[in-house]
């Protein structure tokens, strides 16, 4: 008779731990809880321009889903090119030269419609436009950013 009481107890036991444990929040882990902190969402139609929201949902003028944006790391490299393209994480000073190193500006590539049916407006990856069907083309960056 003891025995049956302690197994009836301890099975008490066991079930009141699982369900406390199942109705309890679960926290978010730091890493998961910063990379959301970090998230911009933006419509894929650009349709708001480059506007982004911190939480994913709907486009509130298209009511397109929203996407995550990659964020890209800055990349710095000697303004004297003492090492040629050599590249760096952190901005600092040139091992070789001590110069301080500067934030090279990121390449982008963008795709426009070649008629032109929608204005200037661009598109971060190739495909097809989407009101008359013709494949967009790469637009060459403007010159205007630097000296010859």
């Amino acid at each position: 008779m003891k025995v049956f009481k302690m197994l009836i107890m301890s099975a008490c036991t066991i079930v009141s731990v699982a369900l406390i444990a199942q109705n309890s929040p679960q926290q978010p882990s730091k890493a998961s809880a910063q990379k959301s902190e970090q998230a911009k969402f933006q419509c894929p139609m650009k349709c708001e321009g480059e506007k982004t929201y911190e939480k994913a949902g709907k486009c509130p003028k298209c009511g397109m889903a929203l996407k995550e944006q990659a964020v890209k790391a800055a990349v710095f490299s000697c303004p004297m090119q003492c090492e040629g393209d050599k590249t760096y994480d952190k901005a600092g000073k040139c091992p070789k030269c001590g110069m301080a190193l500067k934030e090279k500006p990121a390449a982008t590539t963008v795709f426009s419609c070649p008629m032109q049916c929608e204005g200037d407006k661009t598109y971060d990856k190739a495909g097809k436009c989407p009101k008359c069907g013709m494949a967009l083309k790469e637009k060459k960056a403007a010159h205007s950013d630097h000296k010859h």
